[in-house]
């Protein structure tokens, strides 16, 4: 496994753990009401995007082991080019639906490597 592929697969699975972090105790109303905390999510969701780009740009096999890979990298694009029209309730979606098989998903790549 190269270096800079894990690399990339350890920022994946920092910024994932930090959107963990902020919205621990945190409800949806919560996350709606709250720009500093949306704006965060976001950032870290823009890094995890960026760093699956070039993940896949690195090791395409093993960014391709990773479910919704591609979703990650457009979701990334959405945020970072069509930030006018970033719906805060998608957001929230994403961390409900998909965070915790990411988080599951890079940890046993790092753990495997």
């Amino acid at each position: 496994m190269p270096r800079k592929a894990l690399k990339y697969v350890f920022d994946i699975k920092s910024a994932a753990e930090k959107v963990q972090r902020f919205v621990a105790a945190k409800t949806e109303a919560d996350y709606m009401a709250d720009e500093l905390l949306q704006s965060a999510v976001e950032r870290q969701f823009e890094i995890i995007g960026e760093a699956m780009s070039k993940l896949h740009k690195t090791d395409s096999d093993m960014a391709e082991s990773i479910a919704d890979y591609r979703k990650m990298i457009a979701f990334r694009n959405v945020l970072i080019h069509g930030y006018a029209t970033i719906e805060p309730l998608i957001v929230w979606g994403v961390i409900e639906s998909s965070l915790e098989n990411l988080i599951e998903q890079v940890t046993a790549i790092l753990e495997g490597a």
